[in-house]
């Protein structure tokens, strides 16, 4: 398939001291939360294609995460109307590629797939843990949404080398503190070899590899925001596949992995 690429990386979390330690978290303002870029054009028509395809493997959702997704729209919504890239009506969305969204509110996650190119999770607390209990992912890196579906954050991020038991309290502490209308940003960078956006691998499985120069580097800006009304917490994905020979020279010369 003919690779969804972005011309460039916005934000490089690996140059900035902040954003390179874990978890890197920074305040943004709720204007900043979605992102329209080069690839939304394609990247939601590859959305609709795995949602045709491949619905079982992009899309779960909870009896109990319903309320959640629901007004997770109507945040979303509330948010598009103040954009000058996009019109809301009262039954449809016009894109900034001018191509008409029936609201479906019955449906809330494959809306929100047809609108913005950030993925979703939904996570409620749930004794001391906030728990996956509904997501929107067309763009897995390296993960299986089925896997995660009804685990807590602590065994989600189980597979990730830097993820300790101290890191594990730091998140659930992080997502304790979020606040409505009060996102929180971060970012992670990696190399991939092949493009695809669509990666999902079962745990343990690792994605491919090669020798010599990288190929693309793949960075999730990931954003933690509190719902107001259901208290659940969104966990939105907006995903970058840039070539590597796009990134600026300083970017490349200060990738952790050149030395």
């Amino acid at each position: 398939m003919t690779a969804i690429l972005q011309d460039h990386l916005p934000f490089a979390p690996w140059m900035q001291a902040a954003s390179a330690r874990m978890p890197g978290v920074q305040p943004i303002a709720m204007a900043d939360w979605l992102q329209v870029d080069e690839a939304y054009d394609a990247q939601l028509a590859e959305k609709a294609r795995l949602l045709k395809v491949r619905a079982s493997e992009v899309l779960a959702l909870s009896e109990a995460a319903k309320p959640a997704v629901q007004e997770l729209l109507g945040v979303v919504l509330t948010q598009l109307e103040a954009r000058a890239d996009f019109i809301v009506k009262s039954d449809c969305v016009i894109r900034p590629d001018d191509q008409p969204v029936p609201i479906r509110r019955d449906k809330p996650l494959e809306t929100l797939a047809e609108m913005v190119q950030e993925d979703f999770a939904i996570l409620m607390k749930e004794g001391g843990e906030h728990i996956l209990r509904g997501a929107l992912i067309g763009f897995p890196a390296s993960w299986s949404l089925s896997e995660k579906l009804g685990r807590p954050l602590s065994v989600i991020h189980a597979p990730v080398e830097s993820y300790t038991s101290d890191m594990a309290r730091r998140v659930q502490r992080l997502f304790d503190a979020a606040r409505a209308g009060e996102p929180l940003m971060r970012a992670n960078a990696l190399i991939y070899v092949e493009p695809e956006l669509f990666q999902p691998r079962p745990a343990g499985v690792a994605k491919p590899g090669a020798e010599g120069d990288p190929a693309y580097l793949r960075s999730e800006r990931q954003v933690i925001l509190r719902l107001p009304e259901t208290d659940a917490v969104v966990f939105s994905i907006h995903t970058y596949v840039v070539a590597w020979g796009d990134l600026t020279e300083a970017q490349r010369a200060s990738w952790p992995a050149s030395g």
